[in-house]
């Protein structure tokens, strides 16, 4: 199920958006996840209507590229750096994070 109800986003000075917030008897980790779930949901309706009916290909590659980068940013910020406590945050072997950090020019 997804909350929609008085939800708003609050941008933060470093450009990431926080999660946004909503007026649901849900505890923090629950809402955590549904306030993400909500904000993937919503992104992608926006994106399919501005297709406006135009085909789309490699919608994964897309959608991955927009999300991972800031997803390991905010992690390696969290861990202060730690790249072996960010692989086991985000349930990465470290080689392959250290890949990706690269990928993204994040290294």
């Amino acid at each position: 199920m997804i909350v929609t109800q008085n939800i708003t986003s609050n941008a933060t000075d470093d450009g990431f958006d926080q999660a946004p917030v909503t007026n649901s008897a849900m505890n923090s980790t629950s809402q955590s996840q549904q306030s993400l779930r909500y904000s993937v949901a919503e992104a992608m309706q926006r994106y399919f209507e501005d297709l406006d009916g135009q085909d789309t290909a490699d919608l994964y590659e897309l959608v991955m590229n927009e999300v991972e980068p800031p997803l390991l940013a905010a992690v390696m910020n969290y861990t202060r750096q730690n790249q072996s406590k960010t692989a086991e945050m985000l349930g990465l072997n470290r080689g392959t994070l250290r890949k990706k950090l690269k990928q993204y020019n994040l290294l």
